[in-house]
């Protein structure tokens, strides 16, 4: 769908819902919010409201709202940075009158009315910037709340533009957005603020990671680790690249025990990761992606595949 009927279609709407993904992320957050403020400060008259589940550690960027289902009847709803239904947060989006997909993610579930998928993207906040930047001659307009908003998502999914996935475009927003009114060292403090207990939990990662002579890396976390050190599987997110910061390692893997799951968090530098994340009920980036199993046993299965896949890729 091109972006164009994305933009007429919000303009057609008077109630506008949006949603994302569980467990969020700042892209995600970034994504969602920034396209309410967008469109909100475009269109005051219109309802726009953001919907899924609240996470303490992201509510300085939006608070989510309180939304009936009999608002869904006549809404257009739109899911960002989702890549398959069932991470949706609010399983309610099927509810709306006509449904809109835009998302950076492999397009492994096609769903909606409509979809923007952009694999190029260095994250679905970008998207929501390219956006308006096409819309401005169709009276959408930007403001401060908005830019702060999708920088932080941009940053947040680019590891502060760290990642290869930043390219020229993501620089050339960047440098537009940074010229709207917003704090950015507090935005920063705020995106990577960490507490004491989170610290020492970073010690013990760094003190119990294994490494192949293959180059694959991998840490695991039970669940009673995490309630010794009283932190959430959530905030083990944020320590998820530094293993990658170690000479000779192609790619990672973190095991992070939950309360029925172990939830699987993959990451390289060159071997493709996400097809080995399919196989365990995920997916994402070829490069970052997730997955789930139900046991440590199987977690050596991945490991297994990890390994295979790290062999025989040969740096250039």
């Amino acid at each position: 769908m091109k972006n164009k009927e994305i933009l007429e279609k919000i303009k057609q709407y008077q109630t506008i819902i949006i949603h994302r993904h569980v467990r969020p992320d700042p892209d995600a957050f970034g994504s969602q919010a920034g396209l309410g403020e967008l469109i909100k400060h475009s269109f005051p008259e219109k309802a726009v409201y953001l919907v899924g589940d609240e996470d303490p550690s992201l509510s300085f960027l939006a608070k989510m709202d309180t939304v009936t289902d009999e608002l869904y009847e006549a809404a257009l709803v739109i899911v960002c940075d989702t890549a398959n239904q069932a991470r949706i947060a609010d399983q309610r989006y099927k509810k709306g009158k006509e449904l809109i997909k835009i998302d950076h993610h492999p397009d492994v579930d096609p769903y909606g009315d409509y979809a923007w998928v952009e694999t190029k993207a260095s994250s679905t906040s970008e998207m929501i910037y390219e956006l308006y930047v096409e819309g401005r001659d169709m009276g959408f307009a930007f403001n401060d709340k908005a830019a702060r908003l999708i920088y932080a998502g941009i940053v947040g999914d680019t590891g502060r533009f760290l990642f290869p996935s930043a390219t020229k475009k993501t620089f050339q927003y960047a440098s537009e957005l940074v010229t709207y009114e917003f704090d950015r060292p507090k935005l920063y403090d705020a995106l990577y603020n960490t507490k004491p207990n989170v610290a020492r939990l970073k010690g013990y990662i760094l003190q119990h990671f294994k490494i192949s002579e293959a180059g694959f890396c991998n840490v695991k976390i039970p669940r009673k680790t995490l309630e010794e050190f009283g932190v959430t599987s959530l905030e083990t997110s944020q320590f998820v690249g530094i293993l990658g910061d170690m000479e000779g390692i192609k790619a990672w893997a973190f095991f992070v025990e939950e309360e029925d799951i172990i939830r699987v968090r993959l990451r390289s530098k060159g071997p493709v990761v996400n097809e080995i994340a399919a196989k365990y009920n995920g997916g994402g980036h070829p490069m970052a992606a997730g997955a789930t199993v139900t046991n440590w046993e199987e977690t050596e299965n991945v490991i297994s595949d990890m390994e295979n896949v790290c062999a025989s890729y040969k740096f250039d």
